[in-house]
């Protein structure tokens, strides 16, 4: 299946996205292009820490290239907004590497 494909069905819908430098960005997915260059509206950067809480830092419209996206899933909203991020502790991700 090509990524245009998969993407199409995403559209307006809030999207998680994991990048090659570790980094998870939460986001409404509002358009792509053919390489996967991807933009978001109202979204935010989860910072995970094992000392603290889920930081999130607010971004708003936000452009995301192709070539740093690893991951992209669907976000359950419901599921989502009933964990407490500032209890949740977890390793950083790390970069990946190819």
């Amino acid at each position: 299946m090509s990524s245009s494909i998969g993407l199409e069905s995403l559209v307006d819908q809030t999207i998680s996205v994991i990048t090659n430098d570790g980094r998870n960005i939460v986001g409404v997915l509002k358009g792509f292009d053919q390489a996967t260059n991807i933009i978001l509206d109202e979204s935010h950067e989860r910072v995970y820490s094992t000392k603290e809480g889920v930081q999130q830092l607010v971004l708003g419209l936000y452009i995301i290239r192709g070539d740093n996206i690893s991951v992209v899933g669907e976000l359950d909203e419901e599921l989502d907004s009933n964990l407490n991020l500032s209890e949740l502790r977890a390793h950083p991700l790390k970069p990946v590497i190819h």
